[in-house]
């Protein structure tokens, strides 16, 4: 490279982090995890699926909240009283719905991704957690093969100070480490069958 180009390109941003918070140092190592897994993988392409289908619900729900408001505002309170009724109802509903979603589908995913060879497809899901008051960092990488259905993963569970130093920098290289290994283990596993 020449200089020139070095001028042009950022310097790497370092991510710190209070070490005392759990919750910001959980969402930090999950950052980087995701930014480790597709970053250098360019077989990877992300998947909103999740997301989207949160963001559906939580938008279904609101618009039912804004339907019964203008209901109710061009329609005064007796005459509205249906409406509102079928609002209230389908809004729990909803809500419900998305209390289902994130506690049995998500469960901590963080990262989707695809993988689509000649010949066949895979996805790839990142997941995470972090029990309150304990360092432990427990990160799950899994694959799963579209065709077939079979799931593998590989888990690890190290404390959190294994990849922040003592100023709260969390160290990449470190979680890339990690990354690296759970899925070169997974990628190995799918080649031997």
């Amino acid at each position: 490279m020449t200089k020139k180009e070095d001028k042009l390109q950022p310097p790497e941003e370092l991510v710190k982090v209070n070490k005392w918070d759990g919750s910001a140092v959980k969402h930090a190592l999950d950052d980087a995890v995701k930014t480790c897994l597709l970053g250098d993988r360019p077989q990877l392409k992300e998947q909103f699926g999740l997301v989207n289908t949160r963001l559906a619900l939580c938008a279904l729900a609101v618009g039912v909240a804004i339907m019964a408001h203008a209901w109710d505002f061009t329609h005064p309170f007796p005459q509205s009283r249906p409406v509102l009724l079928f609002s209230v109802l389908a809004y729990f509903a909803l809500m419900g719905v998305l209390t289902l979603h994130s506690s049995f589908r998500e469960k901590g995913t963080f990262a989707v991704a695809v993988q689509k060879d000649k010949e066949r497809e895979r996805i790839w899901e990142a997941s995470s957690d972090m029990r309150k008051y304990d360092d432990k960092y427990l990160l799950t990488l899994s694959v799963r093969d579209v065709r077939s259905g079979a799931r593998r993963e590989q888990t690890s569970s190290k404390s959190c100070a294994a990849f922040i130093d003592q100023n709260g920098i969390v160290l990449d290289n470190l979680v890339a480490n990690e990354v690296n290994r759970l899925y070169n283990s997974l990628a190995a596993e799918k080649k031997d069958k």
